[in-house]
């Protein structure tokens, strides 16, 4: 089981978001602010960070340049509703692990987890 945190200001995608991490058997915790996310990272050290691109204090890629900043080993899967591909490679270049697009499926989610922090608990 590996802690998730769950970064994104809409309420209703992080309870969906929870949902899907928890029934994988992962810890969640959460974040509705870019400040808040950056707040948490340095208190709960979670695993792997679940992070929206767009918030109202700070932006996603803000948030992602400051997690790395603070831990260069930091594992970071954008999700966001801009399916741009200049985003794509901008999230990447700033080190995101991966980039998914809203609204992403459980099983991608599940996933890139997966991939990231190995088999998931049965």
């Amino acid at each position: 089981m590996a802690k998730i945190m769950v970064v994104d200001d809409s309420a209703y995608a992080r309870r969906i978001h929870r949902a899907i991490l928890e029934r994988a058997g992962h810890s969640v915790v959460e974040a509705s602010t870019g400040m808040g996310a950056i707040e948490m990272y340095t208190v709960e050290r979670p695993t792997v960070v679940l992070l929206d691109l767009s918030m109202e204090d700070i932006g996603g890629i803000e948030v992602l340049r400051t997690l790395r900043q603070l831990d260069p080993e930091a594992s970071v899967i954008v999700i966001s509703a801009d399916v741009q591909r200049s985003t794509a490679d901008e999230v990447t270049n700033a080190g995101a692990r991966r980039f998914l697009h809203k609204p992403a499926t459980a099983e991608a989610i599940v996933g890139a987890l997966t991939e990231i922090v190995g088999a998931p608990v049965q």
